[in-house]
């Protein structure tokens, strides 16, 4: 558990840390942890959030299934002052949204890298799962929803459905097979805890049943409980 606990003060201090070296043979860059021979193996793609970069998320690998190919992708846009983000914040919006342009930009990029990586790492649509935090929940929202045919499931972690995304939703046959896990700290003060039960009611009319996590006093952040959760979800998902 300690080990754990030093991989989340790695991630969310941003101290340095042994990463492998980062690859740019792909639509965006990222880092990669893969089995000899990915073939046929679990595919499951980190996705950061804001100001972060590619080493955020990474380390929580180590708490999830071994016999997996792992990546971990660094978001298109340069944040002022260092990171990068998947989209720029509409702050003309009342509630936490992106600019169209950015988001459509991105959902494309990370469409495409997911095609790629699925490929060169010899495995197939129905393997494949996104893990986003922040921003990068809302991504995985964004792939889940539009192309579901590409990913096993997502699991979007203090995130939120983007209004422009929900504003194109309808209930459809191949949406029916996408697994979903939110986790929600309950104290978020950035993206705050009703992006995730709003979530869960957009996917409920959208005949898709997530599983649902809140925590109790956790603020926008990843917990040992949440990482245990998303586990145990992801090895029914790979059953």
């Amino acid at each position: 558990m300690m080990k754990f606990f030093a991989a989340l003060l790695c991630v969310f201090t941003g101290f340095a840390r042994a990463e492998p070296a980062l690859l740019t043979d792909l639509a965006l860059p990222y880092l990669a942890a893969a089995p000899a021979d990915s073939k046929d193996k679990p595919l499951i793609i980190f996705l950061h959030g804001y100001g972060s970069d590619e080493g955020d998320l990474f380390g929580i690998k180590d708490e999830l299934p071994k016999d997996a190919t792992y990546l971990s992708v660094r978001a298109p846009l340069e944040v002022d002052g260092g990171g990068y983000k998947w989209f720029t914040q509409d702050t003309d919006q009342a509630e936490y949204e992106g600019v169209t342009s950015d988001v459509d930009k991105s959902t494309d990029l990370l469409r495409t890298f997911i095609e790629q990586a699925t490929e060169k790492y010899a495995t197939q649509p129905n393997k494949v799962i996104l893990v986003g935090f922040s921003q990068g929940a809302m991504m995985s929202y964004q792939i889940g929803l539009q192309h579901p045919e590409l990913v096993r499931g997502i699991a979007p972690l203090s995130g939120k459905i983007l209004a422009s995304l929900n504003a194109k939703l309808k209930a459809e046959d191949r949406l029916k097979a996408l697994k979903v896990f939110i986790g929600h700290g309950e104290a978020d003060n950035r993206v705050p805890f009703t992006g995730a039960t709003e979530a869960r009611t957009v996917l409920e009319n959208l005949l898709i049943s997530p599983e649902f996590h809140s925590y109790a006093g956790a603020g926008h952040t990843i917990t040992s409980d949440e990482v245990r959760d998303l586990k145990r979800w992801v090895e029914a998902q790979l059953k």
